[in-house]
């Protein structure tokens, strides 16, 4: 098992100390070192018997910096800590009110590209040891884009291709259907481009780190608890905002200055966004638990206290 996993195993069992632990590792600072200086501080960690004060940083690079199957430094832009930089703008913009279907299209195939992207980056690849990116999996990529896109754009497409005129229909369009779709398209989003760890399985390892096999049941959980963060992240990233706009209309202040609802808007949305990231990241362990009866048969043996590990992935 690698470092990483046996440090999230030591470290971060509890919602709070994963919450702890993901607020120091999302500092975007860590993007400045390079792949040398990430593995450097990966064979650090792995070499070392007992961490110190002075391999915080090491620490802190390794976890967010090295997938924890392959051992390999990530793409730069699929960090973690890239993540809320590359991410927020793109999500302030899914959510304006466009005037046509064209930006919004636009905007919802960036937010999903990326998404796509972070997703296949950061997930479970424990089953494709020295294995290239096949052709299904880019055709499941592309095909997933583009349906999510598509689907993300569906507001702005009722109102323009319905000619809606009345406020309070566009007002559930533009502020309230969205709230539902976006979480339900970030589920989609890594639930089909991750369905593959569910189909050929991911690795588990017993309570000492040992690797006894692969499991299609731990695979399935590890994307399934995957995508419930996700829309988790984006559903309250659109939900919270969008509330907070129809309350504060009917104060005498936003009444008076209806060019502030805007800039509010967007401030929200990232702040929003900010705070959910490192909560969403924390829901569900990274090294997570899977009881017994619920491996496959020729695992269960392996399970000597009643569960068996494995890498969620993000």
């Amino acid at each position: 098992m690698d470092h990483n996993l046996l440090y999230w195993k030591d470290q971060g069992q509890s919602f709070l100390s994963r919450l702890r632990i993901w607020l120091n590792l999302l500092d975007p600072i860590s993007l400045l070192s390079s792949d040398a200086e990430i593995q450097k501080a990966h064979t650090l960690l792995e070499r070392a018997e007992k961490l110190n004060e002075e391999d915080g940083h090491a620490l802190i690079l390794s976890l967010s910096s090295v997938h924890a199957d392959s051992g390999a430094a990530l793409p730069l832009i699929f960090r973690p800590p890239a993540f809320f930089p590359i991410s927020a703008p793109l999500v302030v913009a899914s959510f304006l009110p466009h005037s046509s279907v064209k930006p919004a299209l636009f905007w919802q195939f960036l937010l999903q590209s990326y998404s796509a992207g972070f997703n296949h980056a950061n997930r479970n690849s424990s089953s494709e040891k020295d294995k290239k990116t096949s052709l299904k999996e880019l055709l499941l990529l592309a095909g997933t884009v583009s349906y999510v896109t598509c689907a993300g754009a569906l507001p702005q497409i009722f109102i323009n291709r319905l000619g809606v005129r009345s406020a309070p229909i566009q007002t559930f369009l533009r502020s309230m259907l969205p709230i539902p779709l976006s979480a339900a398209l970030a589920f989609f989003n890594v639930f089909t481009v991750r369905s593959e760890e569910a189909e050929t399985g991911i690795h588990v390892f017993n309570s000492k780190g040992n690797l006894v096999g692969l499991s299609k049941a731990a695979g399935e959980k590890a994307v399934r608890e995957t995508a419930l963060s996700r829309a988790v992240l984006l559903g309250t990233t659109a939900a919270v905002p969008s509330l907070l706009v129809l309350l504060l209309k009917r104060t005498r202040l936003f009444q008076r200055n209806s060019l502030l609802v805007a800039p509010f808007r967007h401030i929200s949305v990232a702040l929003v966004l900010g705070l959910m990231i490192p909560t969403s990241f924390s829901l569900f362990p990274q090294l997570g638990t899977i009881r017994k009866e619920n491996v496959e048969e020729e695992l269960k043996a392996a399970a000597v206290d009643g569960q068996l590990y494995y890498h969620r992935g993000l």
